[in-house]
């Protein structure tokens, strides 16, 4: 776009073009007025012509539906907030759009970001992009995928590979190519485990980097901003726009932050990578030992310094942090009440029926089943046991990774998945705590200590679906864990999913 060769219009005619066509994968909930679209078009499309362009001028974007907008609504996938619009736009919103960015729309999500499929949402579930290279065309149309109600949620679908959550509408959203870059949140993976099934990269940045202001919280000692783009190097251009000290966020870091850019030209054999052991665990697929054994092997040939470590408490973290999960939860759940904003229900002429019917109505099974567990959790007789014993635990996790990074390594190599993505019939035969507890069990350590994650593609599976792997480095390493990530997507060569290749037109995908 710079060199003319683009122009804004083009480009986000093109992702909108891609957004109608892929309707039936369920991304979006709500899409930038087009009134509204069209003024910033031109707004860029001014910029580049007066050769004032920003470093994301022009850049279509989409935001999870967790991140409050001013210009729309922001419901987090519940009935509680349908019919929410916040006064305000989160920070992220805010720097992405002075930095020239294009918001075309709020993506799919599951409940309160609760789930690791994007299935609980009451949008309906989001289905993966990569269903369309691998199905055969009779399997391609879920009915009732897009919009789903409750009973239509009822009759068991077609068999069809998810995206999974709780960002996986904005990991589907970058895949399919209806936006160059999304934002999630990542409080146990929900950023990277989505970017891994729908092949794409996922950084949790290190916790503070970004700033939550404006991000309707999960679990405030664990959310972090997450960026999911194609490529490594977008993901470096996005993460300088955005990061730094926020004053509505009293846990953003105050030092300042200093762009970066990444080497291509970098030295392995000053690179020490770490292998924990403890990450071979049940569950994890031969498909992704190879992947993993095949990807330290090519390090190590490359000169970097590959060992073996441990982090003997790693087996306790995802307990751990369903036990936090939950207390935090069932406070930040207190104040959807149905008085001040949300859903209202019930009889008004009794405070306790009011809110009572309120959140009954507005939550879903998994939401209340978490609310209820974190106040089990804080009463008085279980707080020592439960709340303060996970606090405790907690700090072994993070003094694990402390050792390690302390003992030399700089980067440590890990799945981040145990499969590739899972199909629909698997996964929803069981709970959502239980898929949870399977899925979440390799990504939750980065967020228990709060140091920066990447899951970048490398592979592809038996079943043609893409195979991540991630990448963890000390606090505030985002310029090395990037750079080292960039170096294994230059050499894995991914076949990034490129619906026009496929030859499908809108009938073909909605077919």
């Amino acid at each position: 776009m710079r060199k003319g060769l683009l122009s804004v219009e083009e480009l986000c005619k093109k992702c909108q073009d891609i957004l109608k066509k892929t309707r039936v994968l369920n991304m979006y909930v709500n899409e930038t007025d087009p009134e509204q679209l069209s003024k910033n078009l031109q707004a860029s499309s001014q910029a580049y012509a007066q050769e004032a362009a920003k470093c994301l001028e022009g850049i279509p974007v989409s935001f999870k539906d967790a991140f409050c907008t001013s210009d729309m609504p922001t419901t987090c996938g519940s009935k509680m907030l349908l019919n929410y619009t916040p006064p305000y736009d989160a920070t992220m919103v805010t720097r992405t759009q002075e930095n020239g960015a294009i918001v075309i729309g709020k993506t799919n999500m599951d409940e309160f970001a609760m789930g690791s499929g994007s299935l609980d949402g009451c949008h309906g579930p989001v289905m993966n992009p990569w269903n369309f290279a691998v199905l055969p065309a009779a399997d391609r149309h879920v009915q009732g995928a897009n919009n789903v109600s409750e009973d239509t949620l009822s009759v068991e679908p077609g068999d069809w590979f998810i995206s999974g959550g709780s960002s996986g509408g904005s990991a589907a959203a970058v895949a399919s190519g209806s936006c160059l870059a999304s934002f999630g949140s990542d409080t146990g993976g929900s950023t990277r485990l989505p970017a891994s099934f729908c092949g794409v990269v996922g950084l949790k940045p290190t916790y503070g980097l970004l700033s939550r202001h404006g991000l309707i919280p999960l679990v405030n000692s664990m959310d972090a901003p997450g960026i999911i783009t194609k490529t490594v190097e977008d993901c470096s251009i996005v993460l300088n726009a955005v990061a730094g000290h926020d004053v509505m966020d009293s846990t953003t870091v105050v030092e300042s932050y200093k762009p970066f850019e990444i080497q291509e030209d970098i030295d392995l054999s000053k690179l020490h990578i770490g292998i924990p052991k403890e990450y071979h665990g049940p569950g994890l697929s031969g498909e992704v030992l190879r992947l993993w054994q095949d990807t330290a092997d090519n390090l190590e040939k490359a000169g970097a310094r590959v060992t073996q470590v441990s982090m003997p408490h790693t087996q306790l973290c995802i307990t751990c942090y369903h036990v936090l999960c939950c207390c935090e939860v069932a406070s930040n759940m207190a104040r959807y009440d149905g008085i001040e904003f949300g859903l209202r229900e019930g009889s008004e002429e009794s405070t306790e029926e009011l809110y009572a019917a309120s959140r009954h109505q507005g939550f879903n099974d998994v939401v209340r089943s978490r609310i209820l567990a974190g106040n089990f959790f804080l009463l008085k007789r279980n707080y020592e046991k439960f709340f303060l014993k996970a606090q405790r635990v907690r700090r072994l996790i993070s003094n694990d990774f402390k050792n390690v990074f302390r003992s030399g390594v700089d980067v440590l190599l890990t799945p981040i998945s145990l499969t590739d993505a899972p199909r629909y019939r698997w996964f929803a035969n069981q709970d959502n705590h239980t898929r949870c507890e399977e899925q979440d069990v390799l990504s939750t350590p980065a967020n228990m200590a709060g140091v920066p994650a990447i899951s970048i593609p490398l592979s592809l599976s038996s079943q043609g679906l893409p195979l991540s792997l991630q990448l963890i480095g000390p606090h505030f390493s985002e310029s090395s864990l990037l750079t080292v990530a960039g170096w294994l997507e230059r050499e894995a060569q991914f076949p990034y999913l490129n619906l026009d290749a496929l030859g499908l037109n809108e009938e073909a995908l909605r077919r």
